[in-house]
């Protein structure tokens, strides 16, 4: 929750009380913190210093699980393969394979754990809030995921083989084939990123509001009959952040499924 939501809450302002609720409802401002610092004309703000602790969160989990393995693991190594291997097993081998996805495994991994640990603070007190709701983090993951599909494209298959790779070259289809490849070139190198990103900010962006919505109104209907609809719209909220739970893992896990998707894609052959 922002701190205009607390700055709201605050106020003490309720359904009977002489103010709307237009006056404590979230919305884009939601999204909007202040800068905690700034250094050499850069900003560090909220959802920054939530990307830098998921980071360090990230990188220290798997340290201190790898750092000294066994051969008879403790918990934390082992809360850290089952994690590696879930993602390899279940994720990057049944897309690209052994052979060819071991190499891989590192950054799905990463990207992840990572992704997974940003949207987790939308639940977690005090921070209450989803690093992925801005729309920068999403594509720089996103970013990252069409550097190394682009590259692998062409590094494959070669300048002219890359171009046929992108654009879906198939002999077979005959006259329309040149509509078809403008298409497909059109969808794989503007589209495909955009609904990467979108598809993750989306996500924890409209999760993060209904969140907000539900939070306020139970504060905003806590008087008199309203009451009655505050313990409705609290149980909303119970309701809602386990469902944030179970999206906040699966958009994770669709990032990099889509990202070892289009990976396969710049390692198919195309004829």
């Amino acid at each position: 929750m922002s701190a205009d939501q607390m700055l709201a809450f605050e106020t003490d302002c309720h359904i009977f009380d002489g103010c709307g609720f237009n006056e404590v409802s979230p919305g884009l401002h939601s999204f909007v913190f202040k800068p905690m610092f700034e250094a050499g004309g850069i900003e560090f703000n909220k959802p920054m210093l939530l990307a830098l602790l998921s980071t360090i969160i990230v990188v220290a989990f798997f340290w201190a699980a790898f750092n000294k393995p066994k051969l008879i693991p403790g918990k934390l190594q082992m809360v850290g393969e089952a994690g590696l291997d879930f993602v390899r097993r279940s994720v990057v081998y049944e897309t690209l394979g052994k052979r060819e996805g071991e190499k891989y495994v590192p950054l799905m991994v990463s990207l992840f754990f990572l992704i997974w640990i940003m949207n987790l603070w939308a639940i977690i007190p005090i921070a209450q809030f989803p690093a992925p709701s801005i729309i920068g983090f999403p594509v720089a993951f996103a970013a990252i995921v069409y550097v190394l599909w682009v590259s692998l494209t062409f590094k494959r298959h070669g300048f002219v083989g890359g171009l046929k790779n992108i654009g879906g070259y198939d002999k077979s289809l005959g006259p329309v084939l040149p509509v078809v490849m403008v298409i497909e070139f059109f969808s794989n190198l503007l589209i495909r990123p955009f609904t990467h990103a979108v598809r993750l900010f989306a996500n924890m962006f409209a999760g993060h509001v209904l969140l907000l919505i539900f939070t306020v109104a139970s504060w905003y209907m806590l008087n008199g009959i309203g009451i009655a609809y505050a313990g409705v719209s609290f149980v909303m909220v119970i309701l809602l952040t386990a469902f944030e739970l179970f999206i906040q893992a699966l958009q994770a896990y669709v990032f990099i499924l889509l990202a070892c998707n289009y990976i396969q894609g710049a390692l198919a052959e195309h004829h």
